[in-house]
């Protein structure tokens, strides 16, 4: 028996976890027991998450491209609509890079070259009237956006499809994050957050240098650094409060070597490893650029 022999998306590795737990048991009890499959019944994962019916969707898109809202997101967003179009959902994209795949005309149905901000979204959806929107595939624009208007999307009958809203103010918040991390016993380095220059010098003072300085609402790690010393420090956090209202000032791992994991989790907790990387301080590549600045 080789689980391996299926390997991606369709992989059944957890089995041998299966096996094992069963034989255990039987070691336990002497008797032979129904194995316990995880993840729980289809019917049962279809009850508590059923599938949203929805005739029109708004998609923010990936907007100029930038660090935290690059080419991945043009990509991602293109296969979003490419989906969507094949469930036959009319789709609206609002998008102002003609430069995009995603603005392709082959792609979405109608799509509107307007900024990504809360005013414009604002004037399509009362224009437009779609079911659903995914902020999540036009990078840290679309995200502030989605942040911004959560309270409005409900009273226009406008259902937030893909992450929660509640779920990406978690990941942007710096502080939230680590105490998410903390509740599922997730090991992180010794932190705090800060909302003004001097809150982040007498953080780091306690946690002792060299810290990492993380910017707020800003996935891409715009903002964010190393700092050796007080002045290196009020530096990085003048540059970060100039767009974003919260810091988190971290122990620096810097020389710790880090492997990142691509990973997609839908609604019923399936999970896909997309691929692992290795990453390595490279001035050619901003991915990996960001991946040093965030070990």
């Amino acid at each position: 028996f080789h689980p391996e022999s299926t390997p991606g998306p369709k992989d059944t590795e957890f089995l041998f976890d299966v096996f094992i737990e069963s034989v255990k048991q039987f070691g336990l009890t002497g008797c032979l027991a129904p194995i316990q499959m995880p993840g729980g019944m289809r019917s049962e994962n279809s009850r508590k998450n059923p599938r949203v019916n929805v005739r029109k969707v708004l998609v923010l898109g990936s907007g100029g491209l930038s660090i935290g809202q690059a080419g991945e997101f043009d990509y991602s967003g293109s296969q979003a609509i490419k989906a969507l179009k094949e469930e036959g959902i009319y789709t609206i994209l609002i998008n102002p890079n003609i430069a995009t795949i995603q603005t392709s005309q082959y792609l979405a149905d109608k799509v509107y070259f307007l900024p990504v901000n809360p005013e414009f979204v604002l004037k399509v959806i009362k224009h437009e009237k779609p079911d659903g929107i995914y902020v999540t595939f036009g990078g840290q624009t679309a995200l502030n956006v989605g942040i911004k208007l959560k309270d409005q999307f409900e009273e226009l009958g406008v259902k937030v499809l893909g992450t929660p809203i509640e779920t990406i103010i978690t990941t942007e918040d710096r502080e939230l994050f680590a105490q998410k991390m903390l509740e599922i016993n997730e090991r992180c380095a010794k932190s705090a957050s800060a909302t003004n220059v001097q809150e982040a010098l007498d953080a780091a003072q306690k946690i002792g240098y060299p810290v990492i300085c993380r910017a707020a609402y800003a996935l891409g790690g715009l903002g964010s650094g190393f700092a050796e010393n007080e002045t290196q420090l009020t530096e990085l956090c003048t540059k970060a409060f100039a767009t974003s209202p919260q810091v988190l000032v971290e122990l620096s791992m810097k020389g710790w070597k880090e492997i990142e994991y691509e990973v997609v989790r839908d609604c019923r907790d399936n999970c896909i490893t997309v691929c692992n990387m290795e990453c390595i301080p490279d001035a050619l590549h901003w991915r990996w650029q960001r991946a040093v600045d965030q070990m």
